[in-house]
């Protein structure tokens, strides 16, 4: 049930996300919810009245959550004491060993997935009314376009792809990359000291003493953050090495991500408050339609105390026209017309620097030998049709 603004009161509203049926989902799904424990475990009994006769398949489901990605894919692969884990946020190289155990496969469906970095418009260091990363307080120096230009020069994208994601991502310029229609011909990526170098030389960025550059007696040291990830550590280790060498200094934070991915609003570590100067991590399409999916840039999802940071919009960027933009193709009904205006709203993105997209990323998830009836979407859940798996005996 959903209301309107001013249907209920704000005590109400603040107490929404403490409320006791949260963890007591109610459906007319497969499998209905028997217990549910938030970062740890779901499981589930089958529901007898499902409409499909004869489905679904198993009489009892568990979900494991928590933990991190290389264990959930071995519990696959290796092990066999699980017959299907999502998100597989792992090397190539490691699943491809675990693959050759005989146990399990990679399956790998494309949508709109996007491992990109983000860059805080808003200074995370200052803290205003009590708020760090405040719209009141505008970012030191990425709000500067020649810092952002130059950390887009510094991402090796080519490398990032080949040594750690291999087929599982295609490097990119773009923020959105599907379906085809809606992706830009304009954008293009490079990879270059050199010419990050001469970026921010122009901008007036100096090296100092110590070899990092500064300007108005601001240094460009950042803390770069993301969530516990081999892949992503691995990401923020090669970026680190090449800022390193232009005179930009970075610190490297990883984030469990049961703490990072979470909407507490009372966490600091979570995307949405970026408490840090640099995030990584994905975001995925829900739908081919991109309306929501370029909603993290619209001025009225930005993530604040005032809405609990529950916006989407981290980065706290704010511009006139991709606002415009945006409102327009809620409304325009030719596909054509729709469709160049998500790919101006991209261009925006890319020629502001608000983020850096390096990996158009597929959806990978390691499924048993014997499971059956699985059916990847890079668009939806990977359970969306899990009233018909079976397992093969």
């Amino acid at each position: 049930m959903a209301s309107s603004p001013g249907t209920s009161s704000s005590a109400s509203r603040a107490k929404s996300r403490e409320a006791p049926a949260n963890l007591k989902p109610v459906g007319t799904g497969p499998y209905r919810i028997v217990e549910f424990k938030p970062g740890d475990v779901v499981r589930a009994e089958i529901f007898p009245a499902y409409h499909e006769p004869n489905w679904p398949f198993f009489d009892r489901l568990e979900m494991k959550g928590g933990g991190d990605a290389v264990s959930a894919a071995r519990a696959v692969l290796q092990t066999g004491e699980y017959d299907f884990a999502w998100n597989m946020q792992v090397e190539d190289e490691l699943l491809q060993r675990m693959e050759q155990g005989g146990k399990g496969k990679i399956e790998i469906a494309w949508g709109g997935g996007i491992e990109h970095i983000v860059c805080n418009f808003s200074d995370p260091w200052r803290e205003v009314d009590g708020e760090r990363s405040s719209l009141k307080a505008p970012h030191p120096f990425l709000t500067d376009p020649s810092v952002r230009s130059a950390l887009s020069l510094l991402v090796d994208r080519a490398a990032i792809q080949e040594q750690i994601y291999g087929r599982f991502g295609r490097t990119t310029a773009n923020y959105l990359n599907a379906p085809e229609m809606f992706r830009s011909k304009n954008t293009r990526w490079e990879f270059s000291l050199e010419k990050a170098s001469k970026v921010l030389d122009d901008a007036g960025w100096r090296r100092g003493p110590d070899g990092i550059r500064t300007k108005d007696g601001k240094r460009l040291r950042m803390l770069f953050q993301s969530s516990i990830n081999a892949s992503r550590q691995r990401t923020q280790a090669i970026v680190k090495q090449a800022s390193a060498k232009v005179g930009i200094e970075m610190e490297l934070k990883s984030i469990v991500p049961a703490v990072y991915f979470s909407a507490d609003p009372g966490n600091p570590d979570t995307v949405a408050h970026f408490s840090a100067d640099l995030q990584m991590y994905s975001f995925n399409a829900n739908s081919p339609d991109p309306q929501r999916f370029m909603d993290p840039f619209v001025s009225w999802e930005i993530a604040q105390k005032a809405n609990k940071w529950a916006g989407l919009n981290s980065t706290r960027w704010h511009d006139d026209e991709y606002d415009r933009l945006a409102r327009a193709a809620r409304s325009e009904m030719d596909a054509v017309k729709r469709a160049a205006a998500y790919i101006q709203m991209n261009d925006l993105i890319a020629r502001h620097v608000v983020v850096i997209p390096f990996l158009w990323r597929g959806s990978a998830a390691a499924v048993s030998n014997r499971l059956r009836g699985t059916d990847i979407s890079g668009w939806d859940s990977d359970c969306w049709n899990i009233a018909h798996w079976y397992r093969e005996t």
